[in-house]
Order: structure tokens, then sequence, then C-alpha cells
């Protein structure tokens, strides 16, 4: 009788317990991360259970289904990247911060039931449907780079990206109200925000990465704007006629491209990080293309250059990334400890730049380098994605009947 007098106390205690455990309840959220004292990036989320979210950056929808709870808080685990989300849950009102712990990245987080990612305040004075000569840090020759924006408007909303020479910024969603432009993206890795003054050929603002990084931007419209050729960026060095390397693979065996089963193959080598959004995007579809073309003589290798200070932490980030996206070509792990692109260079001294995470190689099967794409056109970018695959498959085709 003891016992179970003890028993039921335990499952009156444990009860209690999470009765006062509130849970994500059902519905549309507009979330903020804090930026600076008087700024905020705002995205919008739809929680579908208490173990599902959406996440929404304009077309892109992100399923994030690693969440748990612990005592009154909830931990939102983003897919692929590092980053959590972590709040108190009150009256449906989540008070806390995202947080990236390899990185010591941390921003206040707040979100409430809300429909709209950005209010609508005032009829737009400018429409901004069209392409953008841009520049970045425009007065410093350090930090200056260029862009290209590319953008749709309806009425007061605005989706599109700013392709650079090394990838393009993804989903960018947002409003134009009067002459006041405002642009946001969050996944997990990415936490942009753009604003700035609008004319109908002008665009002056800033942009926001996160609460670490803020920089001045200029823009003119010019339809026929285009950036420099991703395929003349990078090259072999003088002197040098083909790429190697020595990597571990995620079994610790390893790997290099005199391997047997590289050889009378076209190899693509992809360096990338498993931090890198345009990384991810590019992942995906070479996926998708080597799954679809595993009875041709194709290979594909990537090699990560991974921020994490130690080995076991950064297979473990190659290991997630693997399972999320059903790779099955090999990622070795080439670098740890920083995603300094000079550094990367050294572990390939025969490649004159390392300008962007990621950068593919394309190697015919008599293992002679025939291109390097520097960066990716991921889908955010509409028609230059499209041109990418089409470029893709034409080249791998040829290389592939050689």
């Amino acid at each position: 009788m003891r016992y179970i007098v003890l028993l039921l106390i335990a499952i009156t205690l444990c009860s209690c317990d999470k009765n006062e455990t509130e849970l994500l309840t059902f519905g549309k959220y507009r979330a903020e991360l804090k930026v600076s004292d008087t700024t905020f990036l705002p995205f919008t989320f739809k929680v579908k259970d208490a173990n599902t979210v959406e996440i929404y950056n304009a077309e892109e929808i992100i399923t994030v289904d690693e969440i748990s709870y612990k005592n009154d808080s909830v931990y939102i685990k983003l897919p692929v990247f590092e980053g959590m989300l972590i709040a108190k849950i009150k009256d449906q009102t989540l008070n806390g911060r995202f947080v990236v712990p390899e990185k010591g990245r941390e921003q206040a987080f707040t979100a409430s039931k809300k429909e709209t990612r950005f209010d609508i305040t005032g009829t737009p004075k400018s429409n901004i449907t069209g392409q953008w000569e841009t520049v970045f840090s425009p007065n410093t020759d350090t930090d200056r780079y260029v862009a290209k924006g590319v953008f749709k408007q309806k009425d007061n909303v605005v989706t599109g990206t700013f392709l650079t020479e090394t990838g393009d910024y993804r989903y960018l969603e947002g409003v134009v109200n009067g002459n006041q432009l405002k642009l946001s993206t969050f996944d997990g890795a990415h936490a942009f925000l753009f604003t700035g003054t609008v004319t109908d050929s002008t665009i002056n603002g800033q942009f926001y990465s996160g609460n670490h990084w803020k920089e001045p931007f200029t823009a003119k419209r010019n339809d026929n704007y285009e950036l420099a050729s991703a395929n003349d960026l990078t090259f072999l060095k003088e002197g040098y006629d083909n790429l190697a390397f020595i990597f571990p693979d995620t079994d610790g065996n390893l790997v290099s491209l005199t391997d047997d089963r590289f050889k009378n193959k076209v190899v693509v080598v992809q360096i990338m990080g498993t931090w890198c959004p345009n990384c991810l995007d590019e992942s995906k579809y070479y996926t998708q293309y080597y799954n679809a073309n595993k009875d041709k003589a194709i290979q594909f290798v990537a090699l990560a250059f991974e921020y994490t200070k130690t080995e076991e932490k950064a297979f473990s980030f190659i290991k997630r990334l693997r399972d999320r996206l059903d790779i099955t070509y090999p990622i070795l792990l080439a670098q740890t400890g920083t995603t300094s692109k000079s550094k990367a260079n050294e572990k390939l001294p025969m490649l004159n730049q390392i300008l962007s995470y990621p950068t593919s190689i394309f190697i015919d099967k008599s293992g002679k380098v025939r291109k390097i794409h520097t960066g990716f056109n991921g889908p955010a970018t509409g028609d230059k994605f499209t041109a990418f695959k089409t470029e893709f498959t034409e080249f791998m085709t040829l290389l592939e009947a050689e």
C-alpha cells in the first residue's frame, strides 16, 4: 500500500511539472532578432505542432523538427547548421536568444503571434523590380565588393536577392513603405537585414549581418549589369597540371584523387563548409544530380573547411549535413579552426586563390582540371539558377562523353 501511495504522489508531481511546461502552440509567429539597440531583424515561422516548425523566407520553407523542452524553455535547433533558438514560453510569447556556440555569437530573440514579416505603413513611392548595380562598403578599399540586386515588387511586397562574385544572399523578403526599403532573411546561419532609402533609380542603405557586422551599400538601377564570370576567377597556377590532396573521410580513411573510385571518371571537387548556406544549396543540387546519374562515369567529392576547433566536432557537423541531405558522395575534412580563404589556399596551393565557399573544380577522365567555378547561384536567384543547371549539365555531359 505504501508503495502505491508513493507511486501516485510521484505521478502527480510529474503531471504538475508537465502542466507547468508551456508548449509551442499552433499558428503563425513573427520573430525578431535584435541587431542593435534600435534595429530588429524580423522573420516569420509557423508552428505546425509542438515538435515541428516551418520558417519562411519568400519561397523558401525550412522545416525544423529538432525541438525539445526543458523546464520553462523551448530549444529549437535549426536543421544542418549549428544555430539554436532558446526561449522561455509564456502566454504564446517567446523570449530568449539565438545562439551559435562554436562562434560565440548570441542575439536577443522574441516572437509572438502575427501573420506578417514587416508591417505595411504607407504606399510605396517606387517599384524596385529589376536589376541593380550594387556596391557594398563603397568608401573602403579593404571591404569593398560589388553585387547585383535582383528584385520583384508587387504593391508593397518585395522578394529577391543580391548576387555577388562569391555567391548569393539567398531568399530575401520585405517591403517598401513610402521611400523606405526593408528586407530580411533567416535560415539558421544567415541572419541578414537590409534597410535603405529608395528612388526610381537609386538605393542607399545599410546591411546588417546579425549583430556582429554592419556596412553601407549603394545601388543604381542597371538592367544590363553583369558580374565577372564565375569561371574566370580561380585557376591553376602556372606549373601545375592537376589537383592533388589527401584528407580523411568520416570513417578516418585518407582519400586521394589517385584512389580507384576516381580513376577514369569525371570528378567534381566541391570546396565547401557545413556552416555555409550557399554550400547547402549546392550540395542539394549535386546530390540530386549524382543520384540521377550514378550509372555514368562521374564522381563527386567534397572538401569541408570548418570553423570548429576540433576534428571530432567537425566530423559531427559533416555527418549531420550528410544525414539531413542524404549525401552519398564522400565529404572529407580539409581544415578545422578557421574558414579563412587564405588558410584554405594553403591546403590547395596549386590554385591561384580561393575566393568563395563554395567553389567547384571540374576534372576530366584523364585527371586534368577543365574548369573552376567560383560561388553558386542558388534557387533564390531564379533565372541564374536555371542557367547554372543548364551549363552544369551540358558540361558534365561533354566531359563524360570524352
